[in-house]
């Protein structure tokens, strides 16, 4: 081994040691607890009491009857379809109208991206009474969150308004970063705004879609917040997602068991899902 591969081997360990901290977070908090909740899901056990039968299977396969997967599953894919897609058009569209730098665009910016420094709880409560008194009370117009069918889209609302300024300020960065050089050539050559959109801003836009895409969809699928905030899961269960599934069967119901076996099947779904969805859109990438 010569001197210029053991410098690189060196610079990689050194490099490598940046990632420790993040990584023991990772394993301390997400694949420990993983790997301790799978003898647990093939136990009966309530989440108290010191015994802990060996069930099998028997948890993997009650999930098949469980009434309530179903809808929990809809509700879940509905929310994270919905604040994927309009997250990402709004905020798209807004950098696209403030990419420049000057005063005015900066504090516009600011405005839109200040409601993502709440904590989404309180993003819950103010659009509760948004939705409650505002809507309501002055406009007369009837609540989302009190409507079965319309509550889980009351509650995609709330986050697509808090997030549209995360995906604007990727947008936006994405955006400066571009060649003014690329759209002068367009212009020269004829190309309409539209054909220098496709041509030019999306292809080099792509890796920005690709995190924001995958980003979302993350949260998405495991949403927890906000529908615990603003509805608790109702009105009945119009608004239950998985990841609320997942904690009324640990805690509330006593079926801790259950619940375990429900979290790791749905770990490992979300792990796939996010997998494919990151291989397609990188290969997508890769052609444009």
């Amino acid at each position: 081994m010569n001197l210029k591969q053991k410098a690189k081997i060196k610079r990689t360990l050194i490099d490598s040691t940046f990632l420790f901290p993040a990584l023991a977070v990772f394993i301390a908090f997400v694949v420990a607890p993983f790997i301790w909740g799978i003898p647990l899901s093939l136990t009966d056990w309530d989440g108290l009491s010191a015994t802990k039968n060996y069930v099998g299977f028997k948890n993997y396969f009650n999930m098949f009857s469980d009434a309530h997967i179903l809808n929990a599953f809809k509700n879940t894919g509905v929310f994270a379809v919905m604040t994927l897609i309009l997250s990402n058009i709004f905020g798209l569209a807004i950098a696209l109208l403030l990419q420049r730098s000057n005063k005015l665009n900066n504090i516009t910016r600011t405005m839109v991206f200040m409601p993502y420094c709440l904590s989404m709880i309180l993003q819950s409560y103010i659009w509760k009474y948004m939705y409650s008194d505002v809507l309501t009370g002055l406009l007369q117009l009837p609540n989302p969150l009190g409507s079965q069918f319309w509550a889980i889209f009351g509650i995609s609302f709330i986050c697509i308004w808090a997030d549209t300024g995360y995906c604007m300020i990727i947008y936006v960065a994405a955006l400066q970063g571009i060649p003014r050089d690329y759209y002068e050539v367009a212009e020269i050559s004829g190309a309409s705004r539209w054909q220098q959109f496709c041509k030019i801003t999306l292809p080099m836009l792509w890796p920005a879609v690709v995190s924001n895409v995958i980003i979302y969809l993350g949260w998405g699928l495991k949403v927890y917040d906000y529908p615990m905030a603003a509805t608790s899961g109702g009105p009945g269960r119009a608004s239950e997602t998985v990841a609320m599934l997942i904690y009324k069967n640990l805690f509330s119901y006593h079926k801790a068991g259950y619940g375990q076996a429900l979290a790791v099947v749905y770990t490992i779904l979300i792990f796939v899902i996010i997998s494919v969805v990151a291989k397609v859109l990188r290969r997508r990438e890769v052609e444009l």
